[in-house]
């Protein structure tokens, strides 16, 4: 099984509907049993709650169901999962920061290392902005979600 983790600033954003994403999209393959998905934050300020009810909203409309519920990355994630999908530059350098072993590393990936239809280096956070904020971040985080599954089926992750 292969363990991915998705993680943004809060963990009710951007990472959490990257989880939606992804377990939609393997789930759509029949590939569940093959993968564990999770997300969390690099900042603890929602742990504990739920997603932004914006991006459920949103998220719903294109069948997406968030259901997790927000964590600070840890670092024990560093061990337990195979790819940690950052969502800025933010994220790298926290997420980096944090992490107890140099080898550990090369675990961590940008979603937009994915994207194929987009050129953007980040997935910019929706927090402050408004419904298209919400709609272009769930773009981008299909195009990124679609190629890390297509890598992940490939083996070339």
């Amino acid at each position: 099984m292969k363990n991915i983790l998705f993680v943004c600033l809060g963990n009710i954003c951007r990472s959490a509907a990257a989880e939606a994403v992804m377990k939609k999209l393997i789930e759509e393959k029949d590939l569940s049993k093959e993968y564990f998905i999770d997300s969390a934050g690099t900042a603890d300020y929602h742990e504990g709650g739920e997603a932004d009810p914006r991006m459920i909203s949103h998220s719903l409309k294109r069948g997406f169901d968030i259901t997790s519920i927000s964590r600070p990355i840890n670092k024990q994630d560093y061990y337990d999962f195979d790819l940690i999908v950052l969502m800025d530059k933010e994220n790298f350098r926290n997420v980096s920061n944090l992490c107890p072993e140099e080898n550990l590393l090369g675990k961590i990936r940008y979603m937009s290392d994915f994207f194929t239809e987009h050129n953007d280096k980040i997935v910019p956070d929706p927090y402050f902005g408004g419904s298209k904020g919400f709609e272009y971040v769930l773009d981008l985080l299909e195009d990124g979600c679609k190629e890390l599954l297509s890598q992940l089926i490939k083996k070339d992750i």
